[in-house]
């Protein structure tokens, strides 16, 4: 399990967009990547295709980024690492920083 699940608040730690944050939108747990909402942009050129109404031209994506890249925020809004515990039979996330609980993300 990684550090870091779906619709989790990350902030980035390393690299061009370091200190921005934003929301998980998937989690590539075979390559340890993350995609995240408004980080990694990447300039896609797209070809129009009428039969799904697709105009051509130059698009901008997320890009997946590392794993190891993206911290997890914590309820003050910085970064934190994460560990797992047992409690009453049940796994729950614990905030190092804090040592606040960390909810599971809803997954819809």
């Amino acid at each position: 399990m990684a550090h870091v699940l779906k619709n989790d608040t990350v902030i980035v730690i390393a690299g061009k967009d370091k200190g921005k944050t934003g929301r998980v939108l998937r989690v590539i747990a075979d390559k340890n990547r993350v995609l995240v909402q408004g980080i990694g942009m990447v300039k896609k050129h797209v070809k129009p295709n009428p039969q799904r109404n697709i105009k051509g031209g130059i698009a901008e994506q997320e890009s997946p980024v590392h794993v190891s890249n993206v911290a997890l925020v914590d309820g003050e809004g910085k970064a934190t690492r994460v560990s797992v515990r047992l409690s009453y039979g049940k796994r729950e996330r614990v905030a190092k920083t804090t040592g606040e609980v960390i909810a599971f993300p809803k997954v819809k």
